[in-house]
């Protein structure tokens, strides 16, 4: 049943970061007197959404012989963290090559893709806390969200580090 809830949580959780991240994008696109160009931004964005989604397909018979090779819970977060880095390295390179054109006309443009960086991965790490877990843990019920899935990914990385949460 994990798979079949991973199957549905990995599409859900792209296609929602992507469209929290949008308008906070467009705005500063706008801030920055950028606006004229939003089509050829959502253009590359668009791009590199499809790039991470077909590099993460391709990448899912790796996954499944890894699990049938190696039982372990924690070998198997380790090896999906990785598949997730390999696929958005290529899809950050594929953005920066479609993004080259429009730094090309307007420099200003290399802030927003940064700035698109960040806010992305500040909305995905929240999104990727919330519809966890995307591996199931054997030794756990399987289920759609985990426990207290609708809480903060930063409140509790910071009371990781201070140490207030075992």
């Amino acid at each position: 049943m994990q798979m079949i809830f991973s199957g549905v949580k990995v599409p859900l959780l792209l296609a929602v970061t992507f469209w929290l991240s949008l308008p906070s994008f467009f705005i500063f696109n706008t801030l920055l007197g950028l606006r004229a160009d939003f089509k050829g931004c959502l253009k590359a964005l668009g791009a590199s959404q499809s790039v991470l989604a077909i590099v993460l397909a391709s990448l899912a018979p790796l996954t499944a012989l890894w699990y049938l090779s190696v039982p372990d819970y924690h070998d198997a977060i380790f090896f999906n963290a990785g598949m997730f880095a390999i696929a958005s390295g290529t899809a950050q390179w594929s953005l920066r090559r479609a993004y080259r054109s429009l730094v090309i006309r307007d420099p200003r443009h290399r802030w927003m893709l940064r700035v698109w960086l960040t806010c992305y991965a500040f909305v995905g790490i929240q999104m990727g806390w919330v519809l966890r877990p995307f591996v199931g843990d054997p030794a756990m019920p399987t289920t759609f969200f985990k426990r207290n899935a609708l809480t903060n990914a930063y409140v509790f990385l910071v009371a990781l580090v201070v140490g207030k949460h075992r």
